[in-house]
């Protein structure tokens, strides 16, 4: 599975090939970003595509310096159930 970045005007997204799941993010400031939402269509769900935009995503983030937070349920749930995988990127 591809997926692409999307940035935009003040956010962007990770989206997979063909656009039906998406993360989107927002900028906060220079420093941060907010990762806001996370779709995934009932039939693909099951199949780990959300956890796999996230780690784009944070690829990403690590890549850029800034850090995230998690607004979106499914990752503030991901971030929590991982603290170590993630604390490096976890805005503070």
């Amino acid at each position: 599975m591809d997926i692409e970045h999307e940035p935009g005007t003040g956010g962007g997204r990770f989206v997979t090939s063909g656009g039906a799941s998406e993360l989107t993010y927002r900028r906060r400031d220079e420093e941060t970003v907010v990762f806001d939402h996370t779709f995934v269509p009932p039939a693909e769900r099951g199949n780990g595509i959300a956890a796999k935009l996230v780690d784009a995503g944070v690829a990403w983030a690590r890549a850029e310096r800034v850090k995230i937070v998690p607004q979106c349920p499914y990752v503030d749930v991901l971030f929590k159930r991982n603290p170590q995988r993630y604390a490096d990127v976890v805005a503070g």
